[in-house]
């Protein structure tokens, strides 16, 4: 067996929630270094990682082989750039780079070095993105026609603390929740005809955009995409209709809420909701009209850090592909243009690449 050493860059709440869990809790990946620059949370947690200051460490350990970026968005293409060209496979938190100019450089990087870059996309494994594809997949609702996705919240009070509500590059909510649900839609869907958005500051101390609401052309297909942070009272997270059906599902997945109460991503019931939140499938079936709850997958972020460990061991091919990373961005970038403009961008320069 071989064993990925792995090297974590920044201890905030990506790497504490959605990173060093699935790490430790897998066999094959040991955690041995960890980048904090002011602190040393991580010892608290495992004792057993060295912690350093600078990334120059991390990238000149030469017992590391996987580089995991945590840290602002601003930092992603210096420090996936640095670890490259040291070899080092990475894994890069969305959204990958602040440009799409940045992430075709960290491409070209990673393939002149034979080196493996992937994209943390962890809305791929939740239970409801598992419970649409298996609907989708099998035609339940026919030809879909529309496709609603929502990522709101309510948080109406300033935060200084948080980066992300600061003026600089990466910030805002189309930066930060953007790439979950453009993600989604480019796995799903494929790359759109045009985009039309418009992104707001709805608070009145908001810096930078918390809202937006993105139109997607397919043709037949219209995709809305919707987050803000004045919502209190959250309706449905997806709505989809097709000639045959709907299917309107509501609440979210119970991983993240579990990781930040401090527990482990194990057990057989891991990731499993609530039957109070399963989504409702109204549709022909067999030549009858049904209306039912219908059964949601278990969510399983711990699946991404398996599937990357084939690509890294057993060279299997990478599913949260760099390519990826970069159509969300070019698609962030048409986003604003749009927005700027307010008109509606054809969807160009996106990469012709497989989802699935």
């Amino acid at each position: 067996m071989t064993m990925i050493k792995v090297g974590l860059v920044g201890f905030g709440i990506s790497a504490k929630v959605f990173h060093a869990p699935f790490i430790t809790t897998n066999n094959n990946y040991q955690l041995v270094s960890v980048l904090e620059r002011n602190k040393q949370e991580s010892k608290a947690l495992y004792p057993f990682v060295r912690v350093v200051k600078t990334i120059e460490e991390v990238v000149q350990n030469e017992e590391i082989d996987l580089i995991v970026i945590t840290t602002p968005n601003e930092t992603h293409f210096p420090y996936a750039k640095a670890a490259l060209e040291a070899g080092k496979h990475v894994v890069l938190e969305k959204p990958v780079t602040n440009t799409s100019k940045e992430a075709l450089a960290l491409l070209e990087i990673a393939n002149s070095n034979s080196v493996v870059l992937s994209v943390y996309q962890n809305r791929r494994y939740v239970s409801d993105f598992y419970t649409i594809k298996e609907i989708l997949d099998k035609q339940l609702l026919g030809e879909v026609h529309t496709f609603e996705g929502h990522y709101d919240r309510y948080r109406a009070e300033a935060r200084p603390q948080a980066w992300r509500e600061h003026v600089l590059p990466g910030s805002g909510i189309l930066f930060d929740l953007g790439p979950h649900l453009l993600d989604q839609v480019l796995y799903l869907f494929g790359i759109p005809h045009t985009i039309t958005a418009d992104i707001r500051q709805q608070r009145p101390h908001a810096k930078v955009d918390d809202y937006f609401d993105l139109r997607l052309d397919y043709g037949f297909l219209k995709v809305i995409l919707q987050a803000g942070m004045l919502v209190r009272e959250p309706g449905p997270r997806y709505l989809i209709h097709g000639t045959k059906g709907s299917f309107v599902k509501s609440g979210e997945d119970p991983q993240e809420a579990l990781l930040r109460a401090g527990e482990l991503p194990v057990g057989e019931n891991w990731g499993k909701e609530s039957e109070d939140i399963y989504g409702v499938l109204h549709t022909e079936l067999n030549g009858q009209i049904i209306r039912q709850h219908y059964p949601s997958h278990k969510g399983d972020y711990a699946a991404y850090y398996k599937n990357l460990y084939d690509s890294l061991a057993n060279d299997k091919p990478v599913k949260e592909r760099i390519e990826h990373g970069y159509n969300t961005i070019r698609l962030i970038e048409l986003a604003f243009e749009s927005h700027k403009k307010q008109c509606t961008i054809p969807c160009t320069d996106l990469l012709k690449v497989e989802y699935r």
